[in-house]
């Protein structure tokens, strides 16, 4: 009988990848993308790198003036979205082809469901399905369950196979630190070793009711099941639908005064509202968001009752919501959201 099998498929240095497939003449060179592409601007950050920038430093969340000065020869792009997510759907419309459950990860990777005698064989296949119907390349981690399979493709990465097991969890794992477990940022692995917590083996053997003390008794006991590899075995195909739509901009000089922040809010809206129409459904609230130096995050929102997806609505609601945040100090980012009702509050 066939054993339940979990992989992970995470496309290589995927943002990068489809804009050298975009210019070919790239190809091996170092590639930067993030904002409009101009480096020289302030506040604009890395969204990610090609392998060759990585190696001279170049990170996702780089300031890009740091990363111009890391990586002068570098070419540097533009954030193109569509381009992506065209991709995006490409790769997963060939994973759905295979005699698997897809379940959708983000633009770059998915958990794969599969009942197989050979996993390895399996995600050797899903390598080279992909790689040829749209050149692009993926590693793929092989696992009992999600947590497994996931952090087995760390190991694939770039374009190779990886497996993670209940047996060779503990082996592999457990010498490394928290923070190399999906799920444990650098916070959660501060306050772990603060506990004497550092590597996941000691994660694995903490007492559980000591973490939920220290932790709130949910996450407490989760997190020892963590440094166990314990995590689900299902993989759900159902597709993933978008609770709401967001813009924001970062100025390269600060907004200031009420005009200014009005002239602002209302470029953002106009593509917010268009999200909204191309959805299809209600909007519940609209959030505005202002970030002020140096760095303080302020968001307010404001209930459409019953909701709509009337754009001067929208407008309206985004309008007073701006009102009640800060006018008379600078603001170098605005961000407007729309979150959008369940299905069952959605207008007939």
């Amino acid at each position: 009988m066939a054993s339940r099998w979990v992989l992970h498929v995470d496309l290589d240095q995927f943002i990068a990848a489809v804009e050298v497939l975009r210019r070919p003449e790239l190809a091996g060179r170092p590639v930067v993308v993030g904002g409009d592409g101009d480096p020289t601007r302030p506040r604009q950050v890395v969204a990610t790198a090609s392998y060759e920038a990585r190696e001279l430093g170049v990170h996702s969340g780089v300031p890009m003036a740091r990363a111009l000065r890391l990586a002068p020869d570098a070419v540097f792009l533009a954030h193109d979205a569509a381009a992506y997510d065209e991709a995006s759907a490409q790769v997963m419309a060939v994973l759905r082809e295979l005699p698997v459950l897809v379940q959708v990860l983000g633009w770059d990777e998915a958990f794969l469901g599969t009942d197989t005698d050979d996993p390895q064989a399996l995600a050797h296949e899903v390598r080279r399905v992909v790689t040829e119907r749209t050149r692009l390349s993926c590693a793929v981690g092989v696992g009992d369950n999600t947590l497994r399979a996931k952090t087995a493709t760390g190991f694939a990465k770039p374009g190779g196979v990886a497996t993670l097991t209940e047996a060779d969890w503990l082996p592999v794992m457990g010498p490394r630190p928290t923070r190399a477990l999906w799920g444990v940022g650098p916070r959660t692995s501060s306050r772990l070793e603060a506990l004497g917590i550092r590597t996941v083996e000691e994660l694995a053997r903490a007492d559980h009711v000591a973490l939920a003390e220290a932790f709130g008794p949910s996450t407490g006991p989760w997190l020892v099941l963590l440094g166990r590899g314990r995590s689900s075995a299902e993989v759900d195909p159902t597709p993933w639908v978008a609770r709401s739509v967001s813009r924001e901009t970062t100025y390269p000089q600060d907004l200031s005064g009420t005009e200014q922040l009005t002239r602002a809010l209302q470029t953002l809206l106009g593509t917010v509202t268009d999200d909204v129409a191309r959805d299809g459904r209600a909007v519940q609230r609209m959030v505005v968001k202002a970030r002020y130096r140096p760095f303080l995050t302020r968001s307010r929102g404001v209930a459409l009752r019953p909701p709509t997806a009337d754009p001067q609505a929208l407008a309206d609601a985004a309008s007073l919501a701006l009102s009640r945040l800060e006018q008379d100090r600078p603001v170098r980012l605005l961000g407007v959201r729309a979150e959008f009702a369940p299905e069952r509050d959605a207008p007939s």
